[in-house]
């Protein structure tokens, strides 16, 4: 049974409680992009095994979406994080290389890590 914490009410439930919402940190796609930027966005996930940064809705508590980083592999939790977080803050960050030092994010170091 995969446990999450609601990183808004502190509620430790389990996925029955909760909603899964996809993959995590998906870039839009407005109204000005093209039939294949559009397509992209709606069928091409990386679905890897491994870690993964996923979104969820506390159905049964609060309500609220939030995301979470876990292992597809093993079902290990690294931590959740609210939703309007750009990347991964670096306590998950962290987490994720104590168990896996050889994991890189696929963001830019530019883009930074949120605090």
């Amino acid at each position: 049974m995969l446990i999450l914490t609601c990183p808004y009410c502190g509620v430790n439930a389990e996925e029955t409680e909760l909603h899964p919402g996809g993959e995590a940190h998906l870039a839009r796609i407005g109204p000005n992009g093209t039939d294949e930027e559009f397509e992209s966005y709606l069928f091409a996930r990386k679905n890897a095994k491994g870690v993964h940064f996923e979104r969820w809705r506390h159905a049964y508590g609060c309500g609220k979406w939030f995301l979470a980083a876990r292992c597809t592999a093993t079902l290990q939790v690294f931590g959740t994080y609210r939703a309007q977080t750009p990347h991964p803050p670096a306590q998950i960050v962290e987490a994720i290389r104590k168990v896996r030092p050889d994991w890189t994010p696929d963001w830019t170091p530019a883009e930074g890590i949120a605090e």
